[in-house]
Order: C-alpha cells, then sequence, then structure tokens
C-alpha cells in the first residue's frame, strides 16, 4: 500500500473496530537489562556523559530490539504501534549532548524500523493491517510553567524554540513512513500547539498530510492537565487541528481516568482514545495491575461506547495488550456525536457560546 491507502486504511478499520495501540516501550526496554554499551555502540563512543536510559537512542544502536518489541506488540493484537522517538527532540536530547544529526537520525530509523514491521505483519495478516504512530513526547521543558520558583516569568525555552525542535522531529518522522502522528502525554498545552503548529506550517509547505491524534495527561485527581485545563477545556484548545484522535493517557490508571474520557467522549467529534498505565505505581516505581484487571476496566469503556481506540501506558506489557485486544474483540466503537455549532473557548475551563 502507498500512504494514501494507509490512510484510508486506517480510517475504514476505526469504523469497524475499536483499534488497539500498543502497550509501554520502557518497561519492556527496561526488562533487557542493558548496559552502556547498548546505547552507546560506535557511533556513540565518543560522547560525554552516561547513555544509557536514553532509551530513543536505541533505534540507532540496537535497532534489533526495536523491530522485536514493535513484533511482540503486534503479535500480541496491537493494530498501531508508536515509533521508539518519545524524547526524539534537540530539547530533550541535549541533556545527553546529542547533536541535531542524530536526533534526526534517531526519528527516521525509528520510523523505518516501525513501518518494516508494520508491513510485514500486513503481509501476513492482511485482514488486519498494522499502522505506524509517530511518537511526539511532551519536552522536558514547558511554555506555560515557570523555570524558576522565585520567577512566575521565567522560561527555559521560547515557544519558537520548541516550534523548531518540534518541525524537525516531525520532518523526519514523516520522511521515516510513518502514518499518522501522535503528539502524546501532553503535560502542557502550549507545548503541545507548538507541535500542531509545525505539522500544520510543514504540509503548507507541501509535506505529506496525516492524521492527528493528540493524547493528554490528567496529572492527578484534580481532573486537570499539568497547565491546568479541565478535560472539556484542552479539548477546545485544540480541536481546530481537526485531530483524528483525541484523548488522554499516562499518569492514571483505568479507573481514575475514566471520568475524563467520559467527558471527551461527550463534546469531542472525532475518535476517542484512551491509554492508561496499569495501575498507579506502588512505593517501589513497580506496576502491580495485571493485565486481566487492565482488560477488565478498558472492556467496559468500550461497551459503553466512549471509546475509540485502546491501548496501554507505563506499566503495560505485550500480555496486557493481549488481554485488551481479547475483551474488546468485537465490540462496537464509540459513535462520534453531532455537536450544535457554538462558540467554544478554553482558557483553564471550557466557556460555550450558543
Amino acid at each position: 500500500m502507498n500512504r494514501a491507502e494507509h490512510i484510508e486504511a486506517l480510517k475504514q478499520a476505526a469504523k469497524e473496530r475499536i483499534l488497539i495501540l500498543d502497550g509501554s516501550w520502557g518497561v519492556m526496554i527496561q526488562r533487557r537489562g542493558l548496559d552502556e554499551a547498548d546505547f552507546r555502540a560506535e557511533r556513540f563512543q565518543a560522547y560525554p556523559g552516561q547513555l544509557k536510559g536514553n532509551n530513543d537512542i536505541l533505534c540507532l544502536t540496537r535497532p534489533d530490539i526495536i523491530a522485536d518489541l514493535h513484533d511482540q506488540y503486534y503479535a500480541a493484537g496491537a493494530d498501531i504501534s508508536e515509533t521508539n522517538t518519545f524524547s526524539a527532540t534537540t530539547i530533550a536530547q541535549d541533556d545527553y549532548h546529542l547533536k541535531l544529526q542524530d536526533v534526526i537520525d534517531i526519528n527516521r530509523e525509528g520510523a523505518k524500523i516501525a513501518r518494516e514491521r508494520a508491513d510485514a505483519w500486513t503481509a501476513k495478516e492482511p485482514h488486519k493491517p498494522r499502522f505506524v504512530a509517530g511518537s511526539i513526547g511532551p519536552l522536558n521543558k514547558m511554555l506555560s510553567m515557570s523555570s524558576d520558583v522565585n520567577d512566575p516569568g521565567a522560561r527555559s525555552v521560547t515557544f519558537d524554540q520548541v516550534y523548531q525542535a518540534y518541525r524537525e522531529q516531525i520532518q523526519a518522522l514523516n520522511a521515516g513512513g510513518v502514518d499518522l502522528y501522535l503528539i502524546e502525554t501532553i503535560t502542557d498545552t502550549l507545548n503541545c500547539k507548538a507541535a500542531i503548529k509545525a505539522i500544520l506550517d510543514l504540509e503548507d509547505e507541501g509535506m505529506d498530510r496525516l492524521p492527528i491524534w493528540i493524547s493528554g495527561t490528567i496529572t492527578d485527581r484534580s481532573g486537570r492537565t499539568l497547565s491546568g485545563q479541565t478535560a472539556e477545556a484542552f479539548w477546545n484548545s485544540v480541536r481546530h487541528a481537526k485531530p483524528f484522535a483525541v484523548g488522554f493517557n499516562c499518569a492514571l490508571g483505568a479507573d481514575l481516568m475514566r471520568p475524563h474520557i467520559a467527558e471527551l467522549a461527550r463534546v469531542a467529534d472525532c475518535l476517542v482514545a484512551a491509554y492508561p498505565n496499569a495501575g498507579l505505581p506502588n512505593a517501589m516505581g513497580q506496576y502491580d495491575e495485571q493485565p486481566h484487571e487492565t482488560a477488565h476496566e478498558l472492556h467496559e469503556w468500550a461497551k459503553d461506547g466512549i471509546v475509540n481506540i485502546l491501548g496501554g501506558c507505563c506499566g503495560t506489557t505485550p500480555d496486557h495488550i493481549r488481554h485488551v485486544a481479547d475483551e474488546v474483540r468485537g465490540v462496537t466503537p464509540r459513535q462520534i456525536p453531532e455537536r450544535p455549532r457554538a462558540l467554544r473557548l478554553a482558557g483553564l475551563e471550557p466557556f460555550e457560546l450558543s
């Protein structure tokens, strides 16, 4: 299939069934017990500091591991697998002293690895085409919040710098062959809007147009993102991008995330997606929720008609994804509502004027 055919197949699949995203990459990479040499390889021998823990760099130094993880998640039932590029921007990779070309290569090669594995699974199971989402993470610096507790106006990065970093990442992901963009784990809506602007600007300049999936993060029981927005206000802030899907991931387990997904299901006129953690972490930072427990919670969401895409975030494994896929197989996906025309604005909370 060419790119246009991939996108059409993705949209058609979303009409027919609840789509399944993969699970956590961090937990699976951690289980490999890798050492510094795995992250450094020959290319990065002269780079200062420690590279261990920079999982994105494995797209270049251990592509075999990344390809295997895509295979594990596709085998478990995932329709969509993310590129291993969550932190692959010049801003985030500056902590590891990586250069621009390194970052471009991570994104391009990460996309190519995922594309090759997705195509192999599609050839093997043509009734269930597989898709690649280009993972675009939240950055380690925020535009909406001060970097200095003593100076509310302090920022460690500018909008233009964030925009440029995302622009470089998006170009490389597109060139590598992704089917859609996943702007994910959004804690700061302004960072997200910089990524959206980068995508839309590049498309205006002639880059292939791809679906956009936007996934925010409700950070705690307050029901707000870290930058302070409610679920509906967050949607009002990003709906101008006309996303393929919107939703939430990370921070919460399924039980605590449900009301926020239900709120998005009520207001969003696009697909609604969710990939919660495997519960909340224990005192040791580990996730104890078992695959069947996660799957039971998400089956209830599916049965109640509030989701179109489901997957897993921190602590979820291929076994979690297999259970989720089994639980929701045959369940009708959420029907996208038709909402009346109105002026809908967003600050920290939504405002609507009919």
